[in-house]
């Protein structure tokens, strides 16, 4: 693990956790710079564009609380405004078991210390053989339109940088899922463009912890000749949880 995650990062710290745990619940977001080194990452963008081929990329309009429309609601209230997401990525069963990112992704330090930052007690990957690992890539054009994640939180890692464009823009507590608020107004000025939003900026090798929940956010459409690669390393807290088939198919273009 010492030629992958750099030194600095002392994941088995108490002390370095209750910082980048208190950084998290005061931002709702953690970038943590230079995680991997630059080796890793290297290695890492190598493998991944050599499966370019076998990328399988999903357009699909949807609403930014992924859910199927309203009828009893008009085509332009923001509960049914649909916004575009355009992407490709390789899946669990794609990634070497020789790789970087299964070595830190299966380490008991490493999940000690996501659970630790997060302030839970376990985290578990996912039952079924696509959803655990997947490399998200986005060339020029493609974009991940506005919404709130159904999970309470999303571990990333950004592994090659567009030109231009792909930026990670959102606006924090827009809505209380927990308490049922829809946050229909403030939802419909951020579609609308006159909600003001915060944009996260990263580099190859950070790893971003974030709680999308009740953040609504997007990532603006790439630019350029060089594709976005970036890693989701996707975690439960309770064991044995898989995608539904339907989420699967929608998701990887297949179920197994």
């Amino acid at each position: 693990m010492n030629d992958i995650i750099n030194a600095n990062h002392r994941i088995k710290d108490p002390d370095y956790v209750a910082q980048c745990r208190a950084q998290l619940e005061a931002d709702g977001a953690l970038v943590l710079d230079g995680f991997f080194s630059a080796d890793a990452i290297e290695q890492i963008v190598t493998e991944s564009l050599a499966q370019s081929e076998h990328v399988f990329y999903a357009g699909s309009t949807h609403n930014v609380y992924l859910t199927e429309p309203n009828p009893d609601l008009s085509k332009d209230h923001p509960f049914n405004r649909q916004v575009l997401s355009t992407k490709g990525l390789i899946a669990d069963d794609q990634i070497s078991f020789g790789s970087p990112l299964r070595t830190v992704y299966d380490d008991p330090a490493f999940r000690s210390f996501l659970a630790g930052v997060l302030g839970i007690n376990h985290i578990y990957p996912y039952a079924d053989h696509v959803s655990s690992i997947n490399v998200h890539f986005a060339d020029a054009g493609r974009e991940l339109g506005w919404h709130f994640d159904n999970s309470a939180f999303a571990v990333t890692m950004l592994l090659q940088a567009p030109a231009a464009g792909g930026v990670f823009e959102y606006v924090p507590a827009v809505r209380d899922a927990e308490a049922g608020d829809m946050a229909f107004e403030r939802v419909g000025a951020v579609l609308d463009g006159t909600e003001e939003v915060q944009r996260l900026h990263f580099t190859p090798g950070a790893l971003v912890l974030f709680r999308g929940r009740n953040a609504l956010h997007r990532v603006t459409p790439v630019e350029g000749d060089t594709t976005r690669l970036l890693v989701v390393f996707a975690y439960n807290e309770e064991p044995g949880i898989t995608l539904s088939e339907s989420a699967r198919t929608t998701f990887y273009g297949r179920t197994a």
